[in-house]
């Protein structure tokens, strides 16, 4: 029986590129505006440290509205603007970024029509349906993995909540190559949240009708779910930048129960 740790070793790009990481954010909601936000510090930190930093595209078609008003991070001047149009803004005139706001949702046919065809380093969902996990994973495992490194795929991060609940999974997209190791035992492929919980992800049902208000909101998801989804899921992040590996691919939260229950590397 081998009873060494089981980790992932990062790829080396995540670590050391020669241009910006490519980010592709899906979902401007709200897990997505807060996630937004720790990248943006993410990002700024990296630059201090050496790093090349994030280059990051956040899609989402959905406008603002007055129930997303204090659950999500919208002020009331923002009402009616798209809310990756809203929050790039703002991100770009606080930490002096040039990241892209792109009005659509992150599915096969638009992504195709786009000139870098929706390829980036690194994917983050942050959205509410089943249906829209398995048409990213869809996406993912179709592309074409060319030559450069500068938009080569290798990670997705998954995030997701109920109403107190939460989980964030990471997954490798292709297999990342491993250093021998004689003190761990490396793992260089990481399942796909639509792989390893299919049958619950089929199982699930949604009701995703739009709420009227905030306390209409609050019945679907408490008020700080989202960001204690969001910090977490950034920390772990973090984790690989810092430490250039991991025993934990992702967590459970229950937030009522204030309860946090990690998912290891295996």
């Amino acid at each position: 029986m081998n009873t060494q740790t089981a980790i992932h070793i990062v790829d080396n790009y995540l670590l050391n590129p020669t241009n910006p990481l490519t980010v592709n954010l899906i979902g401007a909601g709200g897990t997505g505006s807060q996630m937004l936000t720790a990248l943006a510090r993410m990002n700024h930190a990296l630059i201090a440290l050496g790093h090349a930093g994030l280059q990051l595209n956040l899609y989402d078609d959905d406008k603002i509205t007055e129930a997303n008003l204090g659950r999500q991070l919208f002020a009331d001047a923002e009402l009616g603007l798209y809310k990756s149009v809203a929050l790039i803004n703002r991100v770009n005139r606080f930490f002096g970024t040039n990241w892209k706001a792109v009005c659509q949702t992150f599915d096969a046919d638009k992504v195709q029509r786009m000139p870098d065809k929706g390829k980036a380093n690194l994917y983050i969902s942050c959205v509410d349906t089943v249906a829209a996990r398995f048409g990213i994973a869809k996406l993912l495992m179709d592309l074409e993995f060319g030559r450069y490194e500068r938009n080569k795929p290798l990670y997705w991060m998954d995030m997701g909540n109920s109403r107190y609940t939460g989980q964030v999974i990471l997954s490798t997209i292709n297999e990342i190559k491993q250093p021998d190791s004689k003190l761990y035992r490396t793992i260089p492929v990481l399942p796909m949240v639509t792989e390893e919980f299919k049958e619950l992800l089929e199982a699930e049902t949604e009701n995703q009708e739009p709420s009227c208000s905030l306390a209409e909101a609050l019945e679907k998801q408490d008020l700080y779910i989202n960001s204690a989804v969001a910090n977490m899921g950034a920390s772990l992040l973090w984790q690989l930048f810092r430490e250039g590996m991991t025993e934990n691919r992702g967590f459970f939260i229950n937030l009522k129960e204030f309860r946090t229950q990690p998912l290891k590397v295996a």
